[in-house]
This record gives C-alpha cells, structure tokens and sequence, in this order.
C-alpha cells in the first residue's frame, strides 16, 4: 500500500504540475508585477470622445429606463467598446455609463438636458492588463473560475510534493529541514516588514 501511494503521488505532482504549468507561471509572473509596478513603466492611454443622444431619453426616470439598454449598446457599438457594462447611474443632471475590463475602463457622462455626452476611455498595456487578470478585476464569472481551480491545483502540487519527500528515506530529513527553514524565513519575512 505504501508503495501504491507513493506511485500515485508522484504521478499525480508531475502530471498536474504539467498541466498547470501555463497557469502558474502567469501567476508568478503576475506575483511579481503587482509587487514591483515601478519596474515597470506603463502609462495609461486614454482616449476622449463627444456626441449627443436624444433628449427625450431624458425627459423623466420612466424614459431613461426605457431607453437605458439602447444608450449603452450605441455607445458600444458606436466607439468599439469591448469591455463589459458596468454600471447605469443617474443623478439629476447626468446620466453615467461605465464599462470596465483588464486594463480599461470607459466611462460616459450624459447630460440630461441636451442628450450631449464625454466619453472617457482609459486604456492600460500589457502589465496592467495580466496585473487585473491576476487579482480577477473586472473579468467575467468564468475567469474567476480559473483562478480557484489554479489555486486548487497550486495547492494539490505543493502536498503532493510535500507528500513525496515522506517516501524518499535519503532524502526525507533535509527536505523537512528545508521545508521548516522555508516556514521559519517566510514568518520572519512577514514579521520584520
């Protein structure tokens, strides 16, 4: 049985360590660029933009309602946006439209007297883009996902290994020893920051 087990946890350490592979780097690459943003000198890219809406759509809280989905679709399609919708908010002289994604935001603020907007669209590079992916801002419910089944897999590479040192009798006393001076310096780290 002991031998069962250690066939099964080294199988199971190097095939999902394989499979993971892509996810964990990302996130360690990530781990990295949201620890040290300075190193890295991205500037944000943003774009502004006029129009004007028909100010009917304005006339009463019953009318901006029913126009409400149109609004934002003409926005969309109108100024290429791909990033997801937001938020609808109204106040009593504005309307404003936000879409938010990895990296971007566009905003659009609607006066309600004339229909005329300013739409703000603020664009990041790459870094900011996989920085939002790591932290899962603004992404949709699906890569949310993929970050707990990446933590899952994080975690069931480290017990497996963990796990495998108990199988190597050389090797076992100096694997605990490292994994207890990892802890301790780790603590330490924490402790004098």
């Amino acid at each position: 049985m002991k031998r069962d087990i250690a066939t099964w946890t080294r199988w199971l350490h190097i095939y999902l360590s394989m499979f993971s592979f892509i996810v964990i780097l990302f996130f360690a690459i990530t781990g990295i660029t949201l620890n040290h943003p300075d190193w890295f000198g991205e500037q944000h890219r943003v774009t502004k933009y006029s129009g004007k809406l028909d100010p009917k759509w304005f006339e009463t809280e019953n009318s901006i309602q029913a126009h409400k989905l149109e609004m934002v679709e003409y926005v969309r399609d109108s100024y290429h946006i791909t990033m997801r919708f937001n938020d609808f908010s109204t106040d009593d002289s504005q309307c404003i439209i936000s879409f938010k994604g990895p990296g971007s935001a566009a905003d659009v603020y609607i006066d309600r007297s004339t229909g005329e907007f300013d739409l703000t669209n603020t664009s990041s590079g790459l870094v900011a883009i996989m920085n939002d992916l790591h932290k899962g801002r603004d992404t949709r419910d699906g890569w949310k996902w993929a970050i707990d089944i990446t933590g899952l897999l994080m975690i069931l590479v480290s017990l497996t290994g963990f796990i495998m040192i108990f199988f190597l009798k050389k090797k076992r006393r100096s694997g605990l020893l490292i994994v207890l001076i990892g802890g301790i310096l780790t603590l330490l780290l924490y402790l004098l920051s």
